[in-house]
């Protein structure tokens, strides 16, 4: 079985290993957040060489917070318990800053989603990571 990219770095950097469980939801969120945007600008970029603003106006669209609210949503029933109640704790999370772009509600949904996403990458769970950012897009572009 192939190693997981955390598990490389984890390596790499003789960094111990945690108990994902104890992080905040806002760290997971943090995480997410990054591994989402890798993901999106990855199958963008796979699209073709084009325009540095085409790229980032196509990501921003993917990325923002109604559309990752959105995506949250669709995939609900196809969580299993344990990413459930991650996606719930990111959701529920008290943040010290506002939405910029966005409605509290789908700021709080897009937190959870980047939390769920978070968890999963610093778990190294990476197919079922894959699966569901593959499902949300999906689910977005239809």
């Amino acid at each position: 079985m192939e190693k997981s990219m955390i598990d490389t770095i984890r390596e790499k950097f003789d960094l111990r290993e945690t108990d994902i469980k104890t992080y905040s939801p806002l760290t997971l969120a943090f995480m997410g957040d990054c591994v989402f945007d890798l993901y999106i600008r990855s199958i963008l970029v796979a699209n073709g060489n084009r325009g540095v603003n085409g790229l980032h106006k196509d990501k921003s669209n993917l990325v923002k917070a109604k559309a990752q609210a959105e995506m949250a949503e669709a995939l609900q029933e196809l969580l299993n318990d344990d990413e459930k109640e991650i996606y719930r704790r990111g959701r529920n999370a008290k943040t010290a800053s506002s939405a910029k772009n966005a409605d509290m509600s789908d700021y709080h949904k897009a937190t959870g989603f980047e939390a769920l996403l978070g968890y999963l990458y610093l778990q190294g769970k990476e197919e079922r990571l894959l699966e569901l950012v593959s499902l949300a897009v999906a689910f977005y572009q239809k």
